[in-house]
């Protein structure tokens, strides 16, 4: 290939993946909880999520042996246990644990809604990324949207504090691991970084499941479809996606994701559960897309 013709074809794979990549993730996180829903009824939360993890150190530790890919030393390795506790363990657990325990899903995506706003306070001080006010704008204008979204599914009848609690361990969870990734673990080979972390974060949630769970599955297909889908396409895919994504971009503006995430998950919902979307729920989408729009240009 001659030198013209590979500059000709780089901004078009730019192209690609600045459009692609993002959008790709936001669909395939967005059916998390469409996948969650269909399996929880068949294994208890951190049951689910142990089984889950195993699944992907299943499938990656002989991808990673096979393919000879480098391990990282011990100290970077800590480190990607640490992102694995907290991006998988606390924030998967949070969630699902605070859904177990009662708390209306359309809350605790509310609360872990916050992410984009609560990365935007920290990213400064921890990694020198200046978060302009047109971005600012943008991701309040998206938290708006995904409350405009959520709002019919709202209720704190059945909500504990304890459970809201979870909630915000998980939003804590997922803002301080994608900090925690973008800090101190950019170079490292997803394929062994992937096993380092569902290790991690399997040990975490079993330290729960041992003592609290009856640890019994129903091994419906529903059941194992729904393992097989976040298992390898979220656990694998998405997640890989998404620690590229913090690789070549601002914490920040990929933290403005996660706004489209409910909005995707209402679609969806409304797609294969026929639940309903109100006109409210669609000024919402139209919020939250406007937000991220602002926050990757204000970038």
């Amino acid at each position: 290939m001659t030198t013209a013709a590979a500059t000709s074809h780089a901004p078009t794979q730019t192209l690609l993946w600045t459009a692609g990549a993002p959008a790709v993730f936001v669909v395939l996180w967005s059916t998390g909880f469409i996948a969650a829903k269909a399996g929880l009824p068949f294994a208890e939360p951190m049951t689910f999520l142990a089984l889950r993890f195993t699944l992907v150190c299943a499938v990656m530790l002989p991808i990673s042996l096979m393919a000879r890919a480098a391990w990282p030393d011990r100290t970077t390795a800590i480190h990607v246990a640490v992102v694995g506790v907290l991006m998988h363990g606390a924030y998967l657990g949070g969630v699902f644990a605070s859904i177990a325990h009662g708390l209306p899903a359309g809350l605790s995506a509310l609360i872990v809604g916050l992410q984009p706003v609560l990365t935007a306070c920290i990213v400064g001080p921890l990694l020198g990324e200046r978060v302009r006010p047109l971005q600012w704008a943008g991701f309040f204008c998206g938290l708006v949207g995904v409350a405009l979204v959520l709002a019919g599914k709202l209720s704190f009848d059945s909500a504990s504090i304890g459970a809201a609690a979870l909630s915000f361990v998980a939003l804590v969870g997922i803002s301080a691991g994608t900090l925690y990734q973008k800090r101190f673990c950019a170079g490292v080979d997803l394929r062994t970084g992937a096993v380092i972390q569902y290790a991690a974060a399997s040990l975490v949630v079993l330290a729960f499941a041992l003592p609290a769970e009856t640890m019994r599955i129903e091994w419906t297909a529903q059941f194992i479809v729904a393992l097989a889908w976040l298992g390898l396409v979220l656990s694998l895919g998405a997640v890989s996606l998404l620690y590229l994504l913090i690789r070549r971009g601002a914490a920040a503006k990929t933290a403005s994701l996660f706004y489209l995430v409910p909005p995707f998950t209402a679609l969806f919902a409304w797609l294969l559960f026929d639940e309903t979307l109100s006109a409210l729920a669609m000024v919402g989408m139209a919020l939250a897309a406007a937000g991220v729009a602002l926050v990757q240009r204000g970038g």
